[in-house]
């Protein structure tokens, strides 16, 4: 019996036939891309509607593995597995995403992003591919593909597609990184006039202002954008934590502490990534002299940590250590950065992207600040300075990683490394005009003169 080969609103190969589950996977992929409220609902209409459809499954195990969460791994491979079953007759394109999302399961993310690549040259106007590819791209730190791949499929879509402003916004945060931001500010300013509810498109304009030092700017952006993202929206906790930090930008430590407390603390905070946004909030007030003591140990009180998932992705393992130093717990960050260690040499875990991501960056900037916490001031530069070289390979933004460059200025600051602060502040005013943060940094490491400036 031969395939049976329908096809979805965009022209791509689809194996339901049924319109009622079509709709439902069409709005679940929109609410993946415009985060408003999680797609499974949806995708379980879909799977209602047309039983013997595979790619839902994929699409719910695909989701629950972008959440970085080691405890969804077993829910997302049972879907895996459901879908498999029923894809074979699914046509070639949904047998790629199945196989691109059982390469993350296994942790392999380098090759799940060049199994939906092959997808996207046949079938430029596959959004889902789009999407998670740009979510991998971002969690491998691979700033060219965050850029090109949206760039090679812009073209191939119609303005009226009501998701052609959400691909324009991945194409904005591309660009955003590669630090062409004349452009991004454009492409997402562009794709919110076509669409105001774009919190993508509003997060790429917000990176461009804060890596600009735009600081009062990004603040009256959040706020005007505010009605959009703000409400029933799952990157509003990640919006907030853009505005925080342009109050930290401007030194206003009142304000920071307010929108921590109002939306990045308590029943704000559901999953890792929320979370980590507060820690890394929390971690550079502790670096400005701030005592943050019990709110780091509030946070960790209400995050279910298993030392089971220590190595699971890097990046969230550095933002779970400045948690425990936050919080004063220096031995069980110890023994996180142990288990972490463990995980990353061994031989089973050698596939796995983290593997290597781990061991180059994720290890040595985790000894760094832990030798920051134990007053091993020069310590900690030797191991931050070369570590920071790489650090684009841990993920992340340019933004979120600027956490790095801060603890090194402290570093510095403490072990008396003037050259070494003087350097890293020359580098960061070469990139954006002095700020009160800049020059709280430039009065630290002695550079009185840049300070006035």
């Amino acid at each position: 019996m031969g395939v049976m080969v329908h096809s979805d609103l965009r022209g791509n190969p689809c194996g339901s036939g049924s319109a009622a589950a079509q709709q439902a996977a069409e709005q679940a992929l929109w609410r993946m891309m415009s985060f408003y409220d999680t797609p499974l609902a949806d995708l379980d209409s879909a799977m209602q509607a047309d039983p013997a459809w595979a790619l839902p499954h994929a699409m719910k195990a695909g989701f629950l593995l972008s959440l970085t969460e080691p405890g969804l791994r077993d829910e997302a491979a049972a879907h895996l597995s459901h879908a498999r079953a029923l894809a074979v007759h699914a046509p070639a394109r949904e047998r790629q995403h199945l196989e691109a999302v059982q390469l993350l399961l296994e942790g392999r993310w380098h090759a799940a992003c060049r199994s939906w690549d092959k997808i996207l040259i046949e079938h430029p106007r596959d959004a889902l591919a789009l999407q998670w590819a740009q979510g991998w791209d971002f969690y491998r730190g691979d700033i060219t593909a965050l850029r090109q791949r949206p760039a090679r499929a812009l073209p191939e879509w119609d303005e009226d597609d009501p998701l052609q402003p959400y691909v324009l916004a991945l194409y904005a945060f591309g660009l955003e990184e590669n630090n062409l931001y004349p452009q991004a500010e454009e492409a997402g300013r562009r794709a919110l006039a076509a669409n105001p509810r774009v919190p993508v498109a509003v997060h790429a304009v917000a990176h461009v202002m804060e890596m600009q030092g735009r600081f009062e700017d990004g603040s009256a952006w959040l706020r005007l954008q505010q009605p959009h993202w703000a409400v029933d929206n799952g990157f509003a906790c990640h919006l907030w934590w853009h505005k925080a930090l342009f109050r930290l930008e401007s030194m206003d430590f009142a304000g920071v502490l307010r929108l921590i407390d109002h939306h990045l603390s308590g029943s704000n905070l559901q999953l890792t990534l929320q979370r980590l946004d507060a820690v890394a909030l929390l971690w550079r007030l502790h670096l400005l002299g701030q005592d943050v003591s019990a709110q780091c140990a509030g946070l960790l009180q209400a995050w279910p940590l298993d030392d089971s998932a220590a190595g699971y992705y890097a990046f969230n393992d550095l933002h779970i250590v400045l948690a425990l130093l936050g919080a004063g717990d220096v031995t069980r960050a110890e023994s996180w950065l142990a288990r972490c260690a463990e995980r990353a040499m061994a031989p089973s875990d050698a596939a796995r992207s983290n593997h290597a991501m781990a061991r180059e960056v994720g290890l040595p900037l985790m000894r760094g600040m832990l030798a920051l916490a134990r007053g091993q001031a020069d310590s900690a530069c030797d191991l931050l300075a070369p570590a920071r070289v790489l650090a684009r390979q841990l993920g992340g933004s340019h933004a979120q990683r600027d956490i790095i460059d801060q603890t090194l200025l402290a570093a510095a600051t403490q072990a008396g490394r003037h050259s070494l602060g003087r350097a890293l502040l020359n580098e960061r005013l070469m990139a954006k005009p002095m700020t009160p943060l800049s020059r709280h940094w430039a009065l630290a490491v002695g550079e009185r003169d840049a300070a006035r400036a």
